[in-house]
């Protein structure tokens, strides 16, 4: 019993001389760990890595980034426009138009304008003086230089004044120096198909006196037929 209980207490007196160096070497597990705070951020790294805002790479390592950018800008801007110039009439008794043009180009602008004067505008206000003034006829006459006014004259048988002649007179000049009538070329042209009518005309009138003559012919043949087999008896 004695021995067993020796034995009992050296391994009784080991077992706490170990705990106790384990209490006094050992210590709390913990590894090789590096705590950082960048940028607000809290990051743990373990090992031989350090960490920023970026990129987290091992010690001795390095890391390129090369960015190319090329931005080509092609800016067109239209091309300055050529203004017309304007004509502008200082009164209302100006019988005048005005007209105006102009062209661009990417390398030169033109533009122009020019007035033209209303002939129609002048005689209606030529014959509206000569009116006022007591020429009736001058203004008559004026009127008259118009081929439309020529025209409606002679269709209502009142023939423009010529040579100071009125009426009939007037009209027997015409005829003659027809060639000076306003309405000439219109006159000429309806002249020519007055006389292919009037041709046209006596043609058919021809073909209606020969078919006339054919049948009054072969009437007076039958009739003559029929008094030649008539009994004399």
């Amino acid at each position: 019993m004695s021995i067993g209980g020796k034995v009992n207490y050296y391994f009784t007196g080991t077992l706490i001389i170990l705990v106790i160096l384990l209490a006094l070497l050992g210590g709390p597990a913990r590894g090789d760990t590096t705590q950082s705070n960048v940028t607000g951020s809290n990051t743990q790294i373990e090992g031989n890595y350090t960490s920023d805002s970026t990129t987290t790479y091992e010690t001795g390592s390095e890391s390129t980034s090369n960015t190319t950018s090329t931005t080509n800008s092609n800016i067109q801007s239209a091309p300055p426009s050529a203004a017309a110039p304007s004509y502008n009439s200082m009164t209302q008794d100006v019988c005048a138009v005005g007209a105006s043009a102009g062209i661009q180009t990417f390398g030169v602008g033109i533009s122009g304008g020019k007035h033209f004067i209303d002939k129609n505008c002048e005689r209606l206000k030529l014959a509206r003086i000569l009116n006022d003034f007591g020429m009736k006829v001058a203004a008559v006459a004026i009127l008259c230089q118009d081929e439309r006014v020529f025209e409606s004259m002679i269709q209502a048988g009142t023939p423009c004044p010529i040579d100071g002649k009125i009426g009939k007179e007037a009209k027997a000049l015409w005829s003659k120096y027809d060639h000076e009538r306003p309405d000439y070329k219109v006159y000429v042209k309806r002249m020519k198909e007055r006389e292919k009518a009037e041709l046209a005309e006596q043609i058919a009138m021809t073909k209606e006196f020969e078919k006339m003559e054919k049948e009054k012919a072969k009437e007076e043949a039958i009739k003559f037929k029929k008094m030649e087999w008539v009994d004399p008896k």
